[in-house]
């Protein structure tokens, strides 16, 4: 038998990556709703719909700062409904002046009537006089303050906001699911709403193991390699919009991993670990945390995954409350493929927000590349939009492994499993990874 022809008889007996991601995925379930104050809303996932309990504007009321008046005491002197430029009589020789009868401001509140020849001066905001049909800027005018001359005669309803125009009462304003932005916060409260329920942001704990690890701000050394992986989770599980909490390093001992996952399942809804999810004598998690106890299972479950990098990974639940882990490989660029793969989708169910998948595109490859026979690849790679519509991907120099393309990527090349080489030329996968710079 052929090395490639044994490179595909060992890939074949990997978990497809969408068999196991189905599976894994199917175990979750969003948290529980929680009703938030408005301020503390945005960033969340709406857990119900949301319909407007008032309308938006709430009254009628001058869009622009200038002159409320009755257009058919206006319109005489201009030509018609119309935004051109008009004399300041007419051909009679009658000048359009109105009498300023009052000011409205924002704070206004006492309900005023026009009467014909006179007109409100009002600033933007200010409840509209009733029988109020136009507003006419300020600067269309000469800004009289007990009678006012107009130069240009705007259209009918010009400057005026109509109770409900925007939003009725009674308006569905967002579905269940839809993420709170702050231009939907604004929108709530225009309509009337202090409170609403949403999906809670998931609290991740991260977790980085193997004797080896050290801590940031030192170079490594043989027999220390500095922890990337914690911070490059923690960040990315933050940037997902997770509450996201960095544990640190946890030395390759039985009892202090399973004491430190025990007592991290009180403040965590899901725990992430980094490292030993091989079969190696070192990798203690795998070891640790799929070791049957009283003829049972594990709480964790090591699968190899038809994924490139990173084949191993590991699903289950800790401690009383059954808290969700997910074991990563400690390779940092395997990790943060993991991640992406695995972790990302999880935390998105769990924030109860859709899709929980990144967007992707197909796009024009300008670089032949290979691939391992029966394995999913993930390779960083740029992707970029082509004039006239439709995109093209460049994959990026080192492969998957390289943290240097991983921080240059804009996107990952996705190369199936029956794809050992993908010709230039040809369309791909990529998924589009959201950089925000």
């Amino acid at each position: 038998m052929t090395a490639t022809a044994d490179a595909e008889a060992a890939a074949n007996e990997l978990t497809p990556l969408a068999d196991y991601l189905g599976n894994v995925l199917r175990r979750l379930r969003a948290l529980p709703p929680l009703d938030l104050d408005l301020t503390q809303a945005h960033g969340n996932v709406l857990a119900e719909d949301v319909v407007a309990p008032h309308a938006f504007p709430a009254f009628d009321q001058a869009a622009v700062d200038g002159y409320a008046a009755r257009w058919e005491d206006i319109s005489g002197g201009g030509r018609g409904p119309s935004y051109v430029p008009a004399p300041s009589g007419t051909p009679g020789g009658r000048t359009i002046r109105l009498n300023v009868v009052g000011d409205l401001g924002a704070a206004s509140w006492r309900p005023v009537r026009l009467t014909p020849g006179s007109c409100f001066s009002v600033a933007a905001g200010a409840p509209l006089p009733v029988a109020a049909d136009v507003v006419v800027p300020v600067e269309w005018t000469d800004q009289g303050m007990a009678a006012v001359e107009i130069f240009r005669t705007p259209k009918r309803g010009y400057g005026v906001r109509r109770a409900g125009e925007e939003l009725p009462a009674g308006t569905l304003l967002a579905r269940a699911g839809t993420y709170v932005s702050p231009a939907l916060v604004a929108v709530f409260a225009a309509t009337g709403i202090g409170h609403v329920v949403v999906r809670p942001s998931p609290r991740v704990v991260i977790v980085a193991t193997g004797d080896e690890l050290v801590d940031v701000g030192r170079g490594s050394q043989p027999g220390q390699v500095v922890d990337a992986n914690s911070h490059a989770l923690t960040a990315a599980a933050a940037e997902v919009g997770a509450l996201a909490y960095r544990v640190g390093i946890c030395d390759d001992d039985p009892e202090g991993l399973r004491g430190l996952l025990e007592d991290q399942t009180l403040r965590a809804d899901l725990i992430i670990t980094t490292g030993g999810t091989g079969t190696g004598p070192g990798d203690m998690v795998r070891r640790i945390l799929s070791r049957r106890e009283g003829g049972r299972a594990g709480p964790v479950t090591f699968t190899d995954v038809a994924l490139y990098p990173g084949t191993a990974l590991g699903f289950g639940t800790v401690g009383a409350e059954e808290v969700p882990v997910v074991c990563l490989p400690g390779d940092p660029g395997a990790a943060l493929i993991g991640f992406e793969v695995l972790a990302r989708p999880a935390i998105q169910l769990l924030a109860g927000a859709e899709p929980v998948f990144r967007p992707s595109v197909r796009a024009h490859l300008l670089e032949t590349v290979s691939s391992p026979a029966g394995l999913r690849e993930f390779r960083p790679a740029h992707v970029a939009e082509r004039r006239g519509g439709g995109y093209t991907v460049q994959p990026l120099s080192g492969g998957p492994f390289t943290l240097s393309g991983l921080a240059e990527a804009n996107g990952l090349l996705v190369l199936g499993e029956r794809v050992t080489t993908a010709a230039a030329g040809s369309t791909v996968d990529v998924l589009l990874l959201d950089r925000r710079r």
